[in-house]
């Protein structure tokens, strides 16, 4: 065990000249000469931004030992020559976290951390092993018997015992002393009213989050304290979820103390379900003219929100773009100038902030590393992280679903039976939804079409899953309670039991085939590919299967309702659009002479046909075609929220990629979003999007966490899901 050397044990602040308040411009100066502009730019920094007490309590010599190792760190570590500037001078150089006393422990750390560090492939890793070691090391453990909960470290070492505060203290010094971002991240009561709690969030391309000295060997973001924080409220102080941050701008209230520190409101970050937002407008002013200009909104984490543009003129005030904003968290706002990005100062939504207007002159010039979102392999791991992460917090709900066999939905229930076949591929399993025939006609009747058709059909491979329709309505299988009934059902068997998300499939017989005819097209971005048996389209249209195969299987003499008429038009109309466009609308047509209403089992050709196909997540092109149930999203377009009022069906987008150039054209609402990801378009080179035949400006749409997080939530689809969005005014 590490052992405090009695003149570090006596002394440990470094005090070796004036306290800063008689000449802060002197440790600038003194930084500027030992270690040039980044030094500099660092000991600003921290004059700026330390607390009022600390100016008038802390040395030059204590300053200036601190910076100096930072930078060390800086220039040692592999991983710290990757961290941004912002990031660096915010949560590596600070040498406090709390209102702890003010200890000089950054060489002592750096010491004793770095053989622990050694070969370390990345930040992420040597936080774990900081995690696992270190507390063993200095001799400190969770104890309650501690004297304050603020301990210092030089503090907690000398007791041996520390709360979870004190604990996080250590290890986010730990960690800096390496050189990686870290920051505090608690809670000043949980809403069970149970107390506070703090933990530690470590940046490695992204933050995670761990408990300290609660090494799990599984990797970070983890903690027994997950299902608490999910419950948290970015609305109430008392109850939401801050990370210190140096610069602010928002107040963590420390539970031992009436003062609070500098923080961001990170609530969103572990909240299961999203908090109340507000609609903002943002102008931009040049003195009293408005300015045009391309704009972001970036969150605390410093991940690009949502794209936007501000308009110019004098008059229509109201003419400008609107922000969703949470109420009490933080937030900047980043405007294009020339070739850069100019920032405001970060600040807090507020319920009553209705508009933001922002000055040309009091914009920031770019700093280094600020606003450039997360890089694609990043991107990659965050959509696997936050989708694990969802996963463990939703689980037991959904696998309590599973085992019931049941879904539960606006007061109508949706049961199913399934098989099982064949041996899991490396890929995963297949998922066969088969709908049953009937349909407007006793429960019985169509209780027995329901057996009937668990039995009906044999894949090689997969679950092979019948669900009963939850009425029994002559429309049982498109009604507008399906569709989010059978998201979910997909949702759960690919969480829970190991089937690909491209491997879905969709069929259905007679009634079931109705049914199929109307949800292949709506919903063709859930699935790979799609069979009607005997089923009678209604006024569904085709256009929305251009990347879903789809087969038709029809009795020659099947004339009630004119099915096999209306079959031989389809699969007709399916050969037009198909030389039209001949890389979409792949189709199979089987008219069986001779059958009718029952096709002997032939039809069962349409399992080993789907599935050779997968589904197209990313399709270069989409037609969007609504129907009656309307779809706020489909593969790679979303529409906003405030624009479904006005969406009926036969509202049609097309939109389609070239190079880097996408295409949208048809009735698209204000607000649309392109979703985007490097599987559609590389987002690392400007795109330019044609709207309805009129160019917009070129953009380098920025990745970011909270973009991934926001589709996951809305859709746990993890191949559909994007990094980065465009908005269309």
């Amino acid at each position: 065990m590490i052992r405090l050397a009695p003149t570090l044990l006596a002394v440990l602040a470094v005090a070796v000249s004036a306290p800063l308040r008689a000449a802060p411009d002197d440790f600038v100066g003194a930084a500027a000469a030992r270690h040039g502009a980044l030094g500099e730019r660092a000991a600003r920094f921290l004059v700026r931004h330390m607390p009022a007490a600390d100016r008038e309590s802390l040395s030059t010599g204590f300053l200036l030992e601190n910076l100096a190792l930072a930078l060390a760190a800086r220039e040692e570590f592999p991983w710290a020559r990757e961290v941004p500037e912002a990031l660096f001078l915010n949560d590596v150089l600070p040498y406090a976290v709390f209102d702890e006393p003010r200890d000089a422990w950054r060489g002592d750390f750096l010491r004793w951390a770095r053989p622990i560090v050694d070969g370390a492939a990345s930040a992420a890793e040597a936080a774990q092993r900081l995690n696992r070691d270190f507390f063993n090391a200095i001799g400190v453990h969770y104890d309650t018997g501690r004297k304050r909960p603020n301990q210092s470290p030089r503090e907690s070492i000398g007791q041996g015992r520390a709360t979870c505060t004190g604990l996080s203290i250590i290890l986010v010094d730990a960690c800096r002393a390496v050189g990686i971002p870290a920051r505090a991240v608690g809670t000043a009561m949980w809403t069970s009213g149970r107390g506070n709690h703090t933990w530690v969030e470590v940046w490695d391309g992204r933050w995670h989050f761990t408990g300290a000295d609660e090494h799990d060997p599984a990797g970070l973001d983890r903690g027994w304290f997950v299902a608490d924080a999910a419950r948290a409220r970015a609305d109430d102080p008392r109850h939401a979820i801050f990370a210190t941050s140096w610069k602010g701008p928002g107040v963590f209230q420390l539970p031992w103390s009436r003062n609070g520190v500098a923080a961001v409101n990170v609530t969103s970050r572990y909240a299961k379900s999203g908090p109340p937002r507000r609609e903002t407008g943002v102008r931009l002013w040049d003195g009293e003219e408005r300015v045009a200009s391309a704009g972001r909104l970036i969150a605390e984490s410093g991940d690009a929100v949502i794209d936007f543009a501000t308009r110019a003129g004098r008059t229509d005030l109201n003419d400008m773009p609107r922000l969703s904003l949470t109420p009490g968290m933080c937030y900047q706002l980043q405007f294009r100038r020339g070739n850069d990005w100019w920032s405001t100062e970060p600040f807090v939504a507020r319920e009553e902030l209705a508009t933001i207007d922002v000055k040309l002159a009091d914009l920031r010039p770019p700093g280094a590393g600020e606003g450039s979102g997360l890089t694609r392999e990043q991107a990659e791991a965050c959509v696997d992280a936050i989708y694990q992460e969802l996963v463990e917090q939703q689980g037991a709900e959904r696998e309590a679903e599973l085992e019931a066999g049941e879904i539960r939905l606006g007061g109508r229930v949706m049961k199913w039976q399934a098989r099982v076949f064949g041996d899991e591929p490396d890929d995963g399993r297949s998922l066969y939804l088969s709908m049953h025939g009937g349909g407007g006609a006793p429960g019985e009747v169509n209780d027995q079409q329901w057996r009937n058709q668990l039995g009906l059909y044999q894949p090689e491979e997969g679950i092979y899953l019948a669900p009963r329709a939850p009425t029994d309505t002559w429309n049982l299988w498109h009604e507008a309670h399906i569709d989010p009934m059978f998201q979910r059902l997909i949702e759960n068997h690919v969480a829970l039991r190991g089937v690909n998300p491209d491997k879905v499939y969709l069929m259905g017989y007679s009634a079931g085939g109705d049914g199929v005819w109307q949800l292949a097209p709506r919903m063709a971005d859930r699935f790979a590919a799609a069979a009607m048996m005997a089923g009678h389209p209604n006024e569904a249209r085709l256009d929305g299967l251009r990347n879903l195969p789809f087969a038709l299987f029809m009795g020659a003499e099947d004339a009630a309702y004119d099915r096999n008429r209306v079959a031989r038009e389809r699969a007709a109309r399916l050969g037009t659009l198909r030389r039209e466009d001949p890389e979409g609308y792949e189709h199979l047509a089987r008219i069986y002479p001779g059958l009718g209403h029952w096709m002997d089992r032939r039809d069962a050709e349409a399992l080993p046909w789907m599935a050779k196909f997968r589904r197209q997540p990313w399709p270069s092109r989409i037609v969007w075609l609504q129907d009656d149930v309307t779809h706020r999203r489909f593969y790679w377009l979303e529409l906003a929220a405030d624009a479904m009022a006005s969406v009926k069906a036969g509202d049609r987008i097309t939109a389609e990629v070239d190079g880097q150039r996408i295409r949208v054209a048809g009735k698209v609402p204000p607000g649309t979003r392109l979703l985007l990801r490097d599987a559609l378009i590389d987002l690392d080179q400007p795109v330019v999007v044609e709207l309805n035949g009129e160019l917009r400006p070129a953009t380098r749409p920025v990745r970011s966490e909270e973009v991934i997080r926001r589709a996951l939530e809305d859709r746990l689809d993890p191949a559909a899901t994007p990094t980065a969005v465009i908005v269309l005014d």
